[in-house]
């Protein structure tokens, strides 16, 4: 665990520049730029419950991760940062941290797979219960909320897969008049397109794998908050619980995060022609991105992020049939899971991410396909897509 200690030159400084400069210092001995991988599980003591700068078993704090954890709560604009050893990790450890057996949590009703199978059978074993409501309907969320029962108001937004748009700074409103926390899953937009703490959301969530790693080369999640009493119980059942990132796989998210600016500016410019061109092609029923004018959340999404992402997802004429065959028809769209990697992937989220809410109120269209839109020449991608959905047709 550790607190956001911004040096003082960096007050006021831009996104890029704490993204480069924040949470460590050159070495002192050295002079090393950047902060080494410290490949321990202890540390000496400076006599009995000495502890050297705090850190006695790399379970409980590591070097390399509080640097991670000081970057990522700078780039959020919060106090405290949380390095854990994948999303879903961190994701249990909030909610074992903040809930009891009882409580209840209203979850988006196109929840991404993996965080609805947590709740839905895990954290359901355990007594917490869930019930859906779509982000983009502040009435339906308000509706859900069990008023004395509901602890915390899930928001992912843009969501996972079809992209709606959630108002942060109106559900953070509707949670706290419930007594609420609202917890915002910022993995898609990432910590460069929004800033949900500011928006008035208490806990924001990150796969780190995805954006803020940006290279498909780590697993990881994070968990960012300002408020100190939060903090410290986050910061007790990360150390009780132990899912907590290794000092390597800090080390590969820190090298993201530095680039990260760069990268969300290059995957938001290559979706915009992604989706511009999807949605002229006659194969194409419905192209579903937020920086689409006829998206329903365009308004509230041109409201709360700086631009609008490198996902599309889009529906096709042919089915279900039509989309797994231009799933296994691209080629510089690699047919995986995941996002948010300067490659490009391409996915069937009802067979593949989201194949856990089959049957559920969170079912997704068999003809939806999923892009992770990547940084590669945009028109390498355009001609790529053009030629899987003409074999197809």
């Amino acid at each position: 665990m550790s607190d956001n200690h911004i040096d003082e030159h960096l007050d006021g400084a831009g996104f890029e520049t704490r993204a480069i400069h924040a949470g460590y210092a050159p070495d002192p001995t050295t002079g090393a730029v950047i902060p080494p991988i410290y490949a321990t599980s202890t540390y000496a003591q400076d006599g009995v419950g000495g502890l050297r700068n705090g850190y006695e078993y790399s379970r409980s704090a590591n070097p390399t991760r509080t640097a991670l954890e000081s970057t990522l709560a700078a780039l959020e604009g919060g106090a405290h940062g949380y390095a854990f050893a994948s999303g879903l990790a961190a994701e249990d450890t909030l909610i074992r941290a903040l809930c009891k057996p009882g409580d209840h949590v209203v979850l988006p009703n196109d929840a991404y797979g993996g965080t609805f199978r947590l709740f839905d059978k895990v954290a359901t074993v355990w007594g917490v219960e869930h019930s859906p409501a779509p982000v983009t309907d502040v009435d339906a969320v308000r509706a859900a909320i069990k008023p004395g029962v509901t602890r915390m108001v899930w928001v992912e937004t843009p969501t996972n897969p079809l992209l709606s748009i959630g108002d942060i700074e109106a559900l953070a409103a509707v949670a706290h008049d419930a007594g609420a926390l609202l917890v915002v899953d910022n993995t898609f937009a990432s910590s460069y397109l929004q800033q949900p703490l500011a928006l008035g959301a208490d806990v924001v969530v990150h796969s780190t794998t995805k954006y803020a790693g940006g290279h498909s080369d780590v697993v990881g999640g994070a968990l960012v908050v300002d408020d100190d009493a939060l903090a410290e119980r986050i910061g007790f059942h990360q150390n009780s619980i132990g899912g907590v990132a290794g000092p390597f796989d800090s080390w590969l998210v820190l090298r993201g995060l530095k680039t990260l600016a760069l990268r969300m500016e290059r995957h938001s410019d290559n979706a915009e022609k992604v989706a511009d061109f999807l949605g002229s092609h006659p194969a194409v029923s419905q192209v579903i991105y937020p920086g689409l004018a006829d998206h329903p959340g365009h308004a509230v999404a041109s409201r709360q992020m700086k631009r609008y992402g490198g996902m599309v997802s889009f529906r096709v004429k042919g089915g279900e049939e039509q989309a797994l065959a231009i799933c296994a028809a691209t080629k510089v769209f690699t047919l995986g899971e995941s996002l948010g990697g300067v490659e490009s992937l391409i996915e069937h989220p009802g067979r593949m991410t989201h194949a856990s809410v089959a049957g559920t109120d969170l079912e997704v269209p068999a003809d939806l396909v999923r892009l992770s839109v990547g940084i590669e020449t945009s028109e390498d991608q355009l001609a790529d897509l053009d030629r899987a959905l003409a074999s197809t047709t």
